[in-house]
């Protein structure tokens, strides 16, 4: 093979594309085998590297410094090589009569130089199903959890001829419209579906699952406690809310209470599938919460070159988002909060999941006293570096047919 320093401006962008790193390819298309080798952190800081990924090149800079290591060994080998050295027993390094020279001008000695290669301790990325398979347990719990808070919370609300709607400044300004809600929660269902389409592609979907699976989990359990501690009257007159049935838990009748709670599971708590018909889940919103966190998530894993798929997805979530308030079926604050909890939710988890430091309780890290840290630390302690955006085809016709499954890389970062 090939020597990487020699190598020239076209066999630098090959290798670019044998390894999965196709974004750095147009950036790097002038830049020779020698130049690659000389790159170094500060050049992933300045333009146009530094737009190009999240992780800083920290991806291509270990693939670099793994080419020259070989470079050195080559090189070491070929000085040996030219100048006879012979190692003795003791280690000392001494050249033949023959080659006093060491293949050196002058008659300079060369030393004999050991380069110690660090030997793997693992894969940087585990599989690790059974850590998705805990957190979608984890999700799982939460969601039925959410759902028995809001029958509960249902019983709670004062009626709206008692209690009109809070005033709110969005609705002084945009009347309400009917079907904006169904606009709201078609975008919702859009965006999930992409979203699982692209997941099911993904290299490391197992890492990735269960960190959306965490952090949904997590934002709808501090959902259960927003909305259970305040409850606040509908926001609407238009609101037709489900019967109460708390004099059936008087009698002890669990029964109308729990098929309520299973019909609201089953249809995905959405209206257009009229298993959501009970009020009280207000502060904060949960289908801002679906359609913000999927769309940070299908940005954050996909290559950065798929503008247009970003500006798509994110136009879906803040038509649906502002359809939300267009129907005046949450209050302004319930948007904003949920936006807020959602998108600080997102970055602590990633901040930390990408920093070594940060996996580690110590005196200065303070991210160390959440609540959910050690769960944190049990779902992420083996992923040892930045998640690359590395996609795959699980199968092919060919393969299906015969019976065995073969992977094929198709996009990576």
């Amino acid at each position: 093979m090939k020597k990487a320093a020699q190598w020239t401006e076209e066999e630098v962008g090959l290798w670019l594309t044998e390894e999965g790193m196709q974004e750095y390819a147009a950036p790097l298309r002038h830049m020779d085998g020698q130049a690659l080798l000389q790159l170094s952190q500060a050049d992933f800081q300045k333009p146009p590297l530094c737009r190009i990924t999240s992780d800083g090149g920290q991806h291509l800079l270990e693939k670099i410094k793994t080419l020259n290591i070989e470079h050195h060994i080559e090189v070491h080998k070929n000085g040996l090589a030219n100048g006879h050295v012979v190692v003795s027993h003791n280690g000392d390094a001494s050249s033949s009569s023959k080659g006093k020279r060491n293949g050196l001008v002058n008659g300079y000695n060369k030393e004999l130089v050991r380069i110690p290669i660090p030997e793997p301790t693992g894969p940087q990325f585990p599989t690790e199903w059974g850590k998705t398979g805990v957190a979608f347990l984890y999700a799982i719990c939460c969601f039925v959890f959410t759902t028995i808070v809001i029958s509960v919370v249902h019983e709670r609300v004062p009626p709206k001829e008692a209690t009109p709607p809070l005033p709110d400044k969005f609705f002084d300004f945009f009347d309400r419209v009917e079907w904006a809600f169904s606009v709201c929660e078609i975008n919702g269902m859009i965006l999930v579906i992409l979203w699982i389409i692209q997941w099911s592609l993904m290299k490391h979907k197992s890492i990735v699952g269960r960190r959306f699976l965490f952090i949904v989990g997590t934002l709808y359990l501090y959902r259960c406690i927003t909305m259970y501690i305040t409850t606040l009257p509908v926001p609407g007159m238009h609101f037709k809310c489900s019967p109460k049935v708390i004099y059936l838990f008087l009698y002890g009748d669990w029964e109308s209470q729990m098929r309520r709670v299973m019909k609201m599971i089953a249809g995905g708590g959405l209206t257009i599938t009229g298993s959501h018909n009970m009020c009280g889940d207000y502060l904060y919103s949960g289908h801002t919460v679906m359609l913000t966190l999927t769309y940070l998530f299908m940005k954050e894993y996909s290559p950065r070159r798929f503008w247009w798929y970003h500006w798509g997805c994110g136009a879906l979530c803040a038509v649906g988002v502002f359809c939300i308030l267009l129907a005046h079926d949450h209050y302004t604050i319930d948007v904003v909060v949920a936006y807020f909890i959602t998108t600080r939710l997102f970055w602590w988890y990633h901040t930390m999941a990408n920093q070594p430091d940060l996996k580690r309780a110590s005196q200065t890290n303070f991210l160390s006293h959440i609540w959910w840290y050690r769960f944190f630390q049990y779902l992420e302690q083996n992923v040892q570096n930045v998640v690359p955006r590395s996609y795959q085809i699980p199968f092919s016709w060919r393969s299906l047919q015969l019976g065995h499954v073969k992977y094929s890389r198709i996009d990576s970062d």
